[in-house]
């Protein structure tokens, strides 16, 4: 099952992109043998001053085709990390190909986008930077992967 990142707005080289491309190189590893991934980060472009709406045609156009859709917001679920690995397992247990995780930008992610989303998943209450979802959303891809495959990453 393939991953995708999909995140308004462009990371620079810097400590938050190399730790992501590290967190995704560990999640294509792990993942290899366990029918997940490879993972991409889609980046597409703020449009702050156009609004959500123009960011969310964006979002929307770069989730591949079939996908399951998760979106990142706060309103969504909140999962333990072991949950968050075996919801993994299930809908690429279900024959899922693409698995799309949509992270908006600044002001979020537009109602009508988020409606469309198959899952809602939320790293909990707080509000967070949306560049900094994506550091957390790949750190927990690939300690799903390694709970997935019983490696000694995650300890209860």
């Amino acid at each position: 099952m393939r991953v995708h990142i999909i995140a308004v707005g462009r990371l620079r080289a810097g400590p938050q992109k190399e730790i992501i491309d590290d967190y995704v190189t560990r999640f294509d590893r792990m993942g290899r043998g366990l029918n997940l991934g490879p993972a991409r980060v889609i980046e597409v472009d703020d449009r702050k001053s156009a609004g959500r709406e123009a960011e969310a045609e964006l979002l929307r156009r770069a989730i591949p085709d079939r996908a399951f859709f998760v979106a990142l917001d706060e309103r969504g679920r909140i999962d333990s990390s072991p949950g968050f690995a075996a919801r993994m397992a299930e809908w690429r247990d279900a024959g899922r190909s693409d698995l799309a995780f949509v992270i908006g930008g600044a002001d979020g992610i537009a109602a009508e986008l988020r409606r469309q989303a198959d899952f809602s998943l939320s790293f909990g209450k707080m509000v967070w930077p949306h560049m900094l979802v994506r550091v957390m959303l790949a750190e927990q891809l690939y300690r799903a992967a390694s709970i997935l495959a019983g490696a000694p990453y995650h300890r209860d």
